[in-house]
């Protein structure tokens, strides 16, 4: 199915700046499937046809993490992101897909982070390093951090100011950015110098011993630490197991996170240092075609040479006017931060970048015919892609901030390696995630852990939170994207229940006698047209978010059609309509495996909930049971002699409702029509209490807080109105007043002002006015009002500190 003006095919001359992309070539003897699937494609900028090399296969390859630190929310947005795409491209469109992920376990953050840590953990057992010590060395760290931020901003406002005078507006936006990351990165130390003074401050340790004060400071500075000793001591940690278990700690823990958000395990898993061989093999064909060279014992892929061999550089993130001063800063980046301030000087062009790096002291080294080294990190996609999925791929995926330079040299160095000049036909990027207005990022330390997000959220919401945006845009992280998909969630789920209840109800008998009216056929005209906008928008660049507001909007029609005054509802339609949308669901992985939520799932199963069993037998005995008592209580509430024992027995229902039956797994609603029942997981159930608890709560303590407020309020009001008029101003301030108390000269003999005469009188009145109020109100005895006032604020502070326990 083709969409309006969408599969039309970019030319070279109508994308600036890009360089020419073809129509995969296929194998013309299989017929391509009814239906076009565009894919935005950040090769041409545009959306493009899918076209995949070998008829119904596609190879599919995503870069994985570095695995320095634990994975945050930025990453969920990717692999979540990928693994619905990966889904649908699966199990809607049924491709035959190889997906590849691979982890890199070896790198310039890991070898800085595995160092920081050992030298770390050497430091906080050397018994040598007393308190006194730490104090010095830890304020030394600092001010060395305090010096390097400070280059830092001097050259990204030397780089503004540059691109500003070549008139590159991209590249001033880029330096705006980094400024602005920088000025939070700078707020950062700030907050760590006011920890470090904090525990530096020998007052401080007055109530805490010497080996607390230690760890206080040891903590507070630990930032700072971990970069000094790194810069004097790095070059001392050898043992290549320190680097491989600081690996393998954390993508175990990134594979665990995968798992938790119910992110399918990739075909393949690939390794970098298991592959080393390979890219030793690799780098060394690159240099037999000419397009790479050995300097000083690292090997750098020659642009000048790539570019008179006839490829294409800087694909996906091509250089505009200007952009030259950009390029160095974001090749500078990519060659790593242990990379050094002389490696420009090993290179025949400024922008050649490293296929094989020469190990220093404190960096991991394999024997290679360059001299001991290890590989770039470019290089490594390329191996493993190349080696699994071979010299032509159909998709390779990963976060926006990966185009350049990461995959732009992947490109350049497959494309000399293999040959070719389109290593990769689809490159897809998924967009930033940000927090506070910024990308969530560990460099800025404003991320949030996978593991912190699922220790508030479910899997679940935050994969629907991904399903409602669009995989190619920047989203937003926040309290109001994750609410939204909380309350897309409870939409779904309660209408899955509902329309179970009608089929358990009325199951078969319902047809018989039956006709469609108006609303019956509207309501079958809704579900086609959810279908098609469904279909529609997953062909159109999995448009998962439109296909979400479809779904959701069918569910919205179908719930003002059961509202519908005297109805008989369609339940073959609701189940068809309920049936699609489970199955959607499943294919965007809401639903899995025997999951709860989805619709036939809510009373283990829909064949028990039609057929009926003892429990459910017994529920609905109780249930009908219930409704009696409590509709007996209704009706006997219209009488005033048992209005109190009438409420008593609604109470008791709505305890029953409440209390007894929802750990049970049993949940009740209420309705005019009559009272529903549906069987759900206890556990959810049960956190459903106690959120539900938390907020009564929270609203409680609100409510108290403004009495209290109140009433403190009232309390001060009292004080003031028990000063008699007269006495108001008679105080230090003055030495005469006259007979109804209004000043008339000040303390050191001068005159009241006739101005201040006036202000003083008026005030007078207004306080006789106030005390005469409350005698009125207090009958005379203003001492008792003001007791009783702070007898009721002593209760407000006590019940509001239960409630806080």
């Amino acid at each position: 199915m083709s969409l309006s003006g969408a599969g039309k095919f970019c030319q070279p001359t109508a994308c600036a700046h890009r360089h020419p992309w073809s129509v995969p070539e296929i194998d013309k003897s299989t017929p391509i499937a009814s239906g076009e699937l565009l894919i935005l494609n950040s090769l041409t900028g545009r959306k493009e046809p899918f076209v995949p090399t070998n008829s119904r296969h596609v190879l599919w390859y995503t870069c994985g993490p570095t695995v320095y630190d634990s994975s945050h929310v930025g990453h969920a947005r990717t692999y979540l992101s990928l693994d619905i795409m990966r889904r649908i491209m699966s199990d809607y469109f049924h491709y035959n897909v190889l997906y590849q992920i691979n982890t890199t376990d070896i790198d310039d953050k890991i070898i800085l982070r595995a160092r920081q840590n050992e030298l770390l953990r050497r430091l906080e057992e050397d018994s040598a390093v007393d308190y006194a010590a730490l104090v010095i060395l830890a304020k030394e760290a600092l001010e060395e951090a305090k010096a390097k931020s400070d280059e830092k901003r001097v050259a990204i406002e030397a780089a503004l100011e540059e691109a500003t005078a070549i008139g590159s507006s991209r590249g001033r936006t880029e330096q705006e950015g980094l400024l602005e990351q920088h000025a939070f990165k700078r707020k950062n130390l700030d907050l760590d110098e006011a920890n470090i003074m904090k525990a530096c401050d020998a007052s401080t340790t007055t109530t805490m011993s010497e080996g607390n004060a230690r760890a206080a400071l040891f903590a507070a500075a630990r930032s700072v630490l971990a970069e000094k000793l790194d810069r004097e001591q790095g070059h001392l940690v050898t043992d290549h197991s320190v680097f491989n278990a600081h690996s393998r700690k954390y993508e175990k823990e990134f594979m665990d996170d995968m798992k938790a958000l119910g992110i399918r395990d990739p075909d393949v898993l690939t390794r970098v240092t298991e592959y080393v061989p390979k890219i030793v093999a690799f780098v060394e064909k690159i240099i037999a075609k000419g397009m790479a060279y050995a300097s000083n014992g690292s090997v750098y892929l020659s642009l000048d040479a790539l570019q008179a061999a006839g490829h294409n550089y800087r694909k996906l993130k091509p250089a505009g006017p200007g952009g030259s001063a950009v390029t160095a800063a974001e090749m500078a980046e990519g060659e790593g931060a242990l990379s050094g301030g002389g490696v420009t000087s090993e290179k025949r062009n400024p922008n050649d970048f490293a296929l094989w790096k020469a190990s220093k002291a404190g960096e991991p080294a394999w024997e290679s015919p360059f001299g001991p080294g290890r590989p770039g990190w470019h290089i490594e996609c390329s191996v493993v892609a190349g080696d699994i999925l071979g010299e032509k791929i159909d998709i390779h995926s990963g976060g926006e901030d990966l185009k350049f330079p990461h995959h732009d040299n992947e490109l350049a160095q497959s494309e000399a390696c293999f040959g070719c000049s389109q290593w990769v036909n689809y490159f897809t990027h998924t967009g930033h995630l940000h927090i506070e207005g910024l990308k969530m990022s560990k460099s800025l330390k404003n991320f949030i852990t996978i593991r912190q997000a699922l220790e508030h959220n479910t899997a679940r919401q935050l994969r629907i939170m991904f399903l409602l945006q669009a995989w190619d845009q920047p989203m937003s992280y926040s309290d109001q994207t994750i609410d939204d998909a909380r309350s897309k969630e409870t939409t779904f789920k309660s209408f899955f229940r509902e329309v179970e209840a009608l089929v358990r109800d009325d199951y078969l008998k319902q047809e018989v006698g039956w006709r469609m009216g108006d609303a019956d056929h509207k309501l079958a005209e809704a579900y086609l047209a959810a279908r098609q906008t469904v279909h529609e928008s997953l062909l159109d660049n999995f448009n998962t978010k439109d296909a979400m507001m479809a779904l959701l909007k069918v569910i919205s029609e179908s719930n003002l059609y059961l509202r519908t005054p005297n109805i008989r509802p369609s339940t073959l339609t609701l189940q068809a309509i309920a049936v699609y949308v489970s199955q959607i669901l499943k294919i965007f992985g809401v639903i899995e495996g025997a999951d709860d939520f989805g619709f036939g799932s809510g009373a283990d199963g829909m064949g028990e909930a039609v057929g009926g069993s003892g429990s459910e037998s017994y529920i609905g005995a109780m249930v009908n049971f219930r409704e009696s008592v409590r509709n007996a209580a209704l009706e006997a509430a219209k009488g005033e002699d048992v209005k109190a024992a009438i409420q008593s027995i609604l109470q008791i229902c709505d305890g029953l409702r409440d209390n007894v039956l929802p750990p049970l797994g049993v949940r009740l609603e209420d309705r005019p029509s009559g009272t529903m029942w549906n069987l759900e997981d206890p556990t959810v159930m049960l956190r459903e209490m106690a959120e539900k608890l938390v907020k009564e709560k929270e609203l409680k303590i609100g409510k108290l807080e403004k009495q209290l407020a109140a009433r403190a309020k009232e309390l001060e009001k009292i004080r003031s109105s028990m000063v008699k008029p007269q006495d108001l101003f008679r105080t230090d301030e003055f030495k005469e007043w006259d007979e109804d108390g209004v000043p008339i000269m000040l303390a050191n003999g001068d005159a009241v002002s006739g101005g201040q005469l006036k202000k003083k009188q008026k005030a007078i009145k207004n306080q006789a006015k106030a005390y005469q109020d409350l005698m009125e109100k207090s009958g005379n005895n203003p001492q008792e009002l003001l007791e009783s006032t702070q007898k009721q604020i002593d209760a407000l502070n006590a019940t509001l500190l239960e409630l806080s326990l």
